[in-house]
């Protein structure tokens, strides 16, 4: 009794070990490096006051952030059309973009521009290219990209994010929900 107690122990500790090590790994692991971080998005760097150009219109504003949109029509990132493009501010300091497009072949030249511009994708653990919803993403040290796309009804959204800021973002949310 007393040996398959020991082992008992020895394998809830061999266990949580492993998943310990997973939870750890699986962070790093999930993007892919970036080849060059661009510090911002589209030649706007990270932490800029978008309240002060005059390229921007405030669209919604709740406690620190404030959510923007380009004035100018239509909207595109690379050559792809994109519905909708948001530029998000924590404390008046540019800290993350969010871009949807909808259908199969925006989708594949999405993925073609982001590849050319930060880097080809991999193998990496994350990179989930099948099934209902595909995610990408391509880590800097200042930037990261992440991409969703739902193959179900044919809409992806990216997320440019600062690294810098992420935390702030998320500070930002947590205190203006209601």
């Amino acid at each position: 009794m007393r040996f398959s107690s020991l082992l008992l122990r020895m394998f809830y500790l061999i266990f949580f070990v492993r998943l310990l090590t997973i939870l750890i790994v699986s962070p790093l692991a999930f993007a892919v490096q970036m080849k060059d971080d661009p510090n911002g998005f589209e030649g706007i760097p990270w932490g800029a006051a978008l309240s002060e150009s005059e390229t921007f219109r405030e669209v919604d504003t709740g406690g620190r952030q404030k959510t923007f949109e380009l004035k100018s029509v239509p909207l595109t990132l690379g050559s792809v059309n994109v519905e909708s493009m948001r530029f998000v501010t924590v404390d008046d300091k540019f800290a993350r973009v969010i871009v949807r497009y909808h259908g199969k072949v925006a989708h594949d030249q999405m993925l073609e521009f982001l590849q050319s511009r930060y880097g080809p994708l991999d193998r990496t653990p994350g990179q989930i290219a099948i099934g209902p919803a595909r995610f990408h993403a391509w880590q800097g040290f200042e930037t990261e990209v992440t991409l969703r796309y739902e193959t179900r009804n044919d809409q992806g959204i990216i997320f440019f994010e600062s690294q810098t800021l992420r935390s702030t973002i998320l500070e930002g949310s947590l205190l203006t929900a209601p």
